[in-house]
C-alpha cells in the first residue's frame, strides 16, 4: 500500500475531510479538527500522537518492532535506523486498517 493510501484511510478513520494529496510534500491536505492543513502522521510526531489518541491505539515497541494495537486492527513495524519513524508508521497502518473497514469517505485530487 502506498503512502498516500495509508495516509488517506488513517484520515478516513479519524473522520478527517481530506481536500487533496501532494506528490510533492507527499502529505494530504485534509480538514483536521476543523483547521484546513497539510497533515502527515508517517514524518510528524505530534499529528502521530493526536491519531493514535483519538483513535485509541496503544503504542509499544521492544528490540526489534515498534507496535500500534487497538481491539480491531494491529500494526507491526521492524525498527530500523529510526525508532521514532518505525513507531509513527506503526499507528499510520493501524489506523489506516481501521480507515479501511469503514464505508464510504471522501474524494481526493492529487496535486
Amino acid at each position: 500500500m502506498s503512502d498516500c493510501e495509508l495516509l488517506e484511510r488513517a484520515a478516513k478513520a479519524a473522520g478527517y475531510e481530506i481536500e487533496r494529496y501532494s506528490e510533492k510534500h507527499g502529505s494530504l491536505f485534509a480538514i483536521v479538527d476543523g483547521v484546513s492543513m497539510w497533515w502527515d502522521p508517517l514524518t510528524n510526531d505530534g499529528e502521530a500522537l493526536r491519531l493514535a489518541v483519538k483513535l485509541g491505539i496503544r503504542i509499544t515497541n521492544n528490540q526489534s518492532d515498534a507496535w500500534a494495537t487497538t481491539p480491531d486492527a494491529i500494526a507491526i513495524e521492524p525498527l530500523t535506523n529510526d525508532l521514532y519513524a518505525a513507531t509513527r508508521r506503526a499507528i499510520v497502518r493501524a489506523a489506516a486498517k481501521i480507515g479501511k473497514q469503514i464505508k464510504g469517505g471522501h474524494a481526493r485530487s492529487k496535486q
